[in-house]
């Protein structure tokens, strides 16, 4: 009899889950294995927790059944503590961390984490979870995600990329620091320079940065999923902004798209950007209190990026193929689990 996995969806507010459910079950589906999201099915042999819930009865239930119970971990909510927001968008934040850490210290059998910063962390703020561990980095079908296809970057100039879901918050100040790089950039390139910002952006950010008409910013806005590859591959290069990230899904998907990545080391850029797919300079300030970053560093690695695209583009994808291989990551998975 094969094993059944119960998937608990995410709690609300923690994103970049939704799109690791889809490509698990894809996996799951492909080797025949069954899988539901009731956790009263007494089929379920495991049960696999991403990142928290608020059925905590159900859960305990469960595990009293004999049901072992796993804890998929990124990183927790930290922005609000030093960002302007409100109470109970706050009391939110911190609510959905305490829920995490209790599955985390009372329920789970094993724990698996996107990387190794996001055990760091939680291990740093909460103690050892005191059962099994496992790092298993997200993974990205090497198929749809690859240089073949639609786009190529243009020759006429230079073109960097910064992809994230909503441009908020410190997300912003992403897009704010990528015109800062622009301008750096502007006078030491021999080609124009084009910052293509792909996300939801609000009109004040937007009002704000056209109004700074010296760089050049293309405001794609919110895209299909499926278009993402082929901007990926017409970028030069993509600029990661997302600080203290556990394993963003947008910089596997360029470096599969043979797109090499440029960031600052925060989270854990430094594991995933490797093996000459990249380049990932030192901040420069505290970044864990939104601190402005020196541009200087990024401008120098963004010049060597773009003048030796060819080689990072070939090892960005090669990184991609050994690393990020989403069979890969539902095998990590099952083996975390011990399901099969």
């Amino acid at each position: 009899m094969k094993d059944q996995i119960c998937l608990v969806p995410k709690l609300s507010g923690l994103g970049g889950m939704v799109s690791f459910q889809a490509k698990l079950i894809q996996g799951l589906t492909a080797r025949g294995l069954p899988y539901t999201f009731d956790l009263s099915d007494h089929q379920n042999t495991a049960i696999l927790i991403i990142g928290g819930t608020r059925q905590l009865l159900k859960v305990w239930r469960a595990k009293r059944r004999g049901v072992r119970l796993y804890q998929r971990l990124n990183g927790m909510n930290w922005m609000h503590r030093v960002e302007k927001t409100s109470l109970r968008l706050a009391v939110k934040a911190e609510a959905n961390n305490l829920t995490l850490a209790f599955i985390r210290r009372t329920l789970a059998d094993g724990i698996i984490y996107q990387s190794g910063f996001s055990q760091n962390w939680w291990d740093q703020v909460y103690g050892q979870a005191g059962v099994p561990t496992h790092v298993v980095f997200n993974g990205v079908d090497l198929g749809q995600y690859s240089p073949e296809g639609k786009g190529a970057p243009p020759e006429d100039h230079y073109q960097i990329l910064l992809v994230e879901g909503h441009l908020t918050g410190s997300y912003a100040r992403g897009v704010e620091t990528g015109v800062r790089l622009v301008r750096s950039l502007q006078e030491k390139a021999e080609k124009p320079v084009e910052l293509v910002v792909v996300g939801e952006a609000s009109k004040s950010l937007i009002s704000r940065i056209k109004s700074q008409s010296d760089v050049w910013v293309t405001w794609r806005g919110v895209v299909p999923r499926g278009e993402i590859p082929s901007i990926d591959r017409s970028a030069h290069l993509l600029f990661s902004t997302d600080l203290n990230a556990a394993c963003p899904n947008s910089v596997i998907e360029a470096l599969a798209c043979g797109t090499p990545v440029l960031a600052y080391d925060t989270g854990a850029l430094k594991e995933l950007v490797q093996e000459g797919s990249g380049r990932v300079v030192p901040y420069g300030t505290d970044h864990w209190q939104l601190k402005a970053p020196l541009i200087e560093p990024l401008a120098e690695a963004c010049l060597d990026i773009l003048h030796n695209n060819p080689k990072y583009r070939e090892k960005a994808r090669q990184h991609a193929e050994s690393a990020f291989d989403l069979d890969q990551m539902v095998e990590g998975y099952l083996a975390a689990m011990e399901v099969g």
